[in-house]
């Protein structure tokens, strides 16, 4: 069998895509090791990706430049405010589109379209192209931005266009799919029922990161470490969940001598939460690692690794760290809305907690740090859902469509 991959982020730190789209390649060598796997990593800027460590066949590789033309950013002022079309977002598609055109597709058994972020270039690069015919596209995210839970965007014409320009696209798609059952089945309502989403869950494969730096872990100075590393956007709230343990170590001596928490945040309000949690000494604000010290701290030190999903009512994505925290046989503590993904995935109540109701969060996180405080067993919260046999199981239902 042979495998084509467009790939947009392969990178080995920084974004969440990079990590799953390496580890989805990692684990399709796995579930078919004889096949031929190819890759086309379209990427906008330089950097360090470590592509030696995938387990392909051969790789591909172009930088787009997204600069466009002095006359393309000029007219784009007038198009999207006469016309709502974006001119802009045309000569992105196309700059990632010359070079999907050229892929000799029929040689290809399979045809996987990978993007990253919230602008599906890959993805969009390909309308029109006949590519698309045996082409997998995968929604990593909801697309366009307004239909993102959390997201603060606001219905535009612009919004509309992007719309009508991905219907496109899906309709000449031979397979649509997404990492997560909720977010298939919104992207299929809103892209018309016409066509079924298939799920096939994000992935973690250690074997194709380079994992040796460990020079800024921080070392566990206690018995029981929590940790929170990633983002503050659409609507992931950390303060619930740092209330909840600060009045906990505050009404429990037990807690406060032997726990601490570790925070490493990407947010802009750094200052702010450093602040408001300066008089709890057991709650630790860092800065964010890169993936190698990152993973390295919360396989090796911490104890309690914490989740947010999206808010703040709906949550329909699968946050690409689940699989990575799930091969650690740890404790997650994750706090979601009513409705949520990880809700359907993780059965065991003490492990999940309601956004919106505090005494919920701190009641469940004290069971589970008191359950870690005297037991050291491994535990799996999310099952067998992230194994290779689940992988291959919903790999075999995507490409049993093209039969």
């Amino acid at each position: 069998m042979k495998f084509l991959v467009i790939a947009q982020d392969m990178r080995v730190s920084g974004t969440s895509e990079g990590i799953v789209s390496r580890s989805f390649v990692a684990k399709l060598r796995l579930a078919y090791p004889e096949s031929i796997i190819d890759v086309l990593y379209l990427k906008n800027h330089p950097s360090e990706d470590r592509l030696d460590l995938l387990p392909i066949n051969s790789i591909e590789t172009h930088i787009i430049n997204l600069k466009p033309p002095f006359i393309t950013k000029w007219l784009n002022r007038f198009s999207w405010r006469l016309f709502n079309i974006s001119l802009y977002d045309r000569f992105v598609h196309k700059s990632y589109g010359v070079h999907i055109s050229k892929v000799n597709h029929e040689s290809y058994d399979h045809v996987f379209i990978r993007s990253s972020g919230l602008n599906f270039e890959t993805v969009l690069g390909a309308k029109d192209l006949p590519i698309l015919k045996k082409a997998i596209i995968n929604f990593h995210d909801p697309y366009p931005s307004f239909w993102y839970a959390g997201a603060k965007c606001t219905l535009t014409n612009m919004e509309l266009f992007r719309l009508k320009e991905m219907h496109k696209v899906v309709s000449q798609a031979r397979v649509c799919m997404s990492p997560s059952q909720y977010l298939s089945e919104d992207m299929s309502f809103l892209y018309g029922s016409r066509k079924k989403f298939y799920t096939l869950p994000h992935q973690f494969c250690s074997t194709v990161f380079e994992l040796s730096d460990t020079t800024k872990v921080l070392k566990k100075n206690r018995k029981v470490t929590l940790s929170y590393q990633g983002g503050l956007m659409f609507g992931r709230d950390i303060e619930v969940v740092l209330d909840a343990y600060q009045a906990l170590v505050f009404k429990n001596d037990s807690i406060k001598e032997n726990t601490e928490f570790a925070l490493r945040v990407k947010t802009s309000n750094f200052t702010q939460l450093s602040t408001k949690y300066k008089e709890c000494q057991n709650i630790i604000i860092m800065d964010s690692l890169n993936f190698s010290n990152s993973c390295y701290e919360q396989m090796y030190e911490a104890d309690i690794n914490i989740i947010l999903e999206n808010g703040p009512i709906y949550s329909n994505t699968l946050v690409g760290k689940a699989p990575l925290l799930a091969s650690f046989s740890k404790s997650v503590f994750v706090v979601s809305p009513e409705r949520s993904e990880l809700r359907q995935i993780i059965k065991n109540p003490i492990f999940i907690a309601n956004m919106w109701d505090i005494s919920d969060v701190q009641l469940k996180l004290e069971a589970l740090i008191l359950d870690r405080l005297y037991s050291n067993e491994s535990v799996q919260p999310f099952k067998d859902y992230f194994s290779d046999a689940n992988f291959k199981k919903c790999l075999k239902n995507v490409l049993m469509e093209y039969n």
